[in-house]
């Protein structure tokens, strides 16, 4: 006799075979197997979502058009930047668009531009072409709807929900062929603080859920990420834990969240009356003396914010995006009594950090930000690793925090790191024999996940 959750499951799946849903080829895996494949990502950022014309007179038309692309930064994408990217062990590319912002050809039906559209789709390509996954977002977008989530009117909400799915029945559409290495997400930082604006937001994040699935196609099994609200841990935690959008297929939702913490450290630019900006972060790192070590927000906080990320949603089977993370890297050769040698340190440790608590909690992908910024601008800092004009690495104390947890592989398919696996780690010798955890002193080159490490 079927037990009543086995009954169910085979009634959904007759459902949706009445309906013409079914699984498709390459879309079999459910949103927890693919996140835990798309570690780390990166973020193209300031790129699609940019634009050449500021202000509300940049909405509803297409003033920005394709230069848009490098109104913010100066490098055009290619294939060869792609291709740049995955040689650096990123395995995901998070691409943010702006649609509405300067790129709508017919303001009274809310068409987005063909030409931008075939353009975001090139690039798409070129990250497939490399075999990563994309995330492809809606960002921002000058604002017309994430700095409007509060607003409590019925008929702006309707309004509001139906240019959202109009925009993404139309993005859906371009892309509903594409096999489950595109994910899309719906928003981005969705201006949201309490529970009134999140049961505003619960309706945006079902209106673009429902408008993706209406497409058909490789769509009705494609993963999506909804936001939680203002993409903070807290808040959503606190606002939106347990209220994910229903969905027609089971395992194909993610939640979105992003790490910038502390903001003393990754962001604040000068000393204030209330507290000083942190130069230092992460055990080991501070700098005697100095007035700019973190006094908040550092490992245990870190784990801490992925640990309730991890009870409210990963253990009930959403898995989280990190869809943007860093912290700004500062030269700090100007300022006497300050090390710059610390402050490096600093910044590969926060890198280091997340990806080592994302990868050991499981079901959660972080993004890394970059704006393709190479100059530090003094103690302001960039958040920037890759310099795309000259394929290079910039930030490289970002990037060995990072490839300290994922190797980069070298152009002979051996990565190179510098630690040794996770405890428990299946390693094998070139002879084929499990080896017992090498430890950091036993250099080498081993086999773990099928693939040649050497330790130096």
């Amino acid at each position: 006799m079927l037990s009543f959750k086995k009954f169910t499951l085979c009634a959904a799946i007759a459902f949706l075979c009445c309906m013409g849903i079914k699984a498709q080829d390459g879309m079999s895996r459910t949103a927890t197997e693919i996140i835990n494949d798309m570690s780390p990502g990166w973020n193209l950022g300031n790129t699609f979502e940019a634009t050449t014309s500021w202000t509300g007179g940049a909405l509803w038309n297409n003033k920005g058009g394709l230069a848009a692309e490098t109104g913010w930064q100066g490098t055009k994408t290619t294939q060869e930047i792609i291709t740049y990217v995955k040689s650096l062990g990123f395995k995901s590319v998070r691409i943010p668009c702006a649609w509405a912002f300067g790129h709508i050809s017919d303001a009274t039906t809310y068409q987005i531009d063909a030409a931008w559209l075939s353009r975001v789709k090139e690039v798409v390509d070129y990250c497939m072409n490399e075999g990563l996954y994309v995330v492809l977002n809606d960002h921002w977008d000058g604002g017309w709807l994430e700095e409007h989530i509060k607003d409590t009117n019925p008929t702006t909400i309707e309004n509001n929900k139906h240019i959202l799915k109009t925009l993404w029945t139309q993005i859906a559409e371009t892309f509903k062929d594409y096999d489950e290495r595109l994910l899309f997400a719906g928003l981005n930082e969705p201006n949201a603080d309490n529970q009134s604006a999140t049961n505003n937001l619960i309706q945006y994040n079902q209106a673009f859920v429902d408008a993706v699935r209406a497409t058909g196609g490789n769509n009705t099994q494609r993963v999506l990420v909804v936001q939680g609200p203002s993409t903070n841990i807290d808040h959503t935690c606190n606002f939106m834990s347990g209220k994910m959008p229903t969905d027609i297929v089971e395992g194909k939702l993610a939640i979105e969240v992003h790490y910038y913490n502390p903001w003393q450290f990754w962001g604040m630019e000068k000393d204030e009356s209330w507290g000083k900006v942190f130069y230092y972060w992460g055990e080991g790192n501070h700098h005697s003396g100095s007035q700019h070590n973190a006094t908040w927000g550092e490992e245990a906080e870190m784990k801490s914010q992925l640990q309730k990320m991890q009870t409210h949603f990963v253990d009930k089977g959403y898995p989280v995006v990190i869809g943007e993370f860093g912290a700004n890297w500062r030269d700090l050769s100007g300022l006497s009594g300050e090390s710059q040698e610390k402050h490096n340190a600093s910044i590969k440790s926060h890198y280091r950090e997340l990806h080592r608590l994302c990868k050991e909690m499981g079901g959660m992908v972080p993004m890394t930000w970059d704006i393709n910024s190479p100059n530090q601008n003094g103690t302001k800092g960039t958040m920037t690793i890759i310099d795309r004009s000259r394929l290079s690495v910039f930030g490289t104390y970002a990037m060995e925090g990072i490839n300290e947890i994922y190797p980069r592989p070298s152009e002979d398919g051996i990565s190179t790191s510098a630690i040794a696996p996770s405890a428990g780690e299946a390693m094998y010798n070139l002879q084929g024999m499990r080896v017992d955890e090498p430890r950091q002193l036993d250099k080498g080159v081993y086999i773990r996940q099928g693939k040649k490490f050497v330790i130096r």
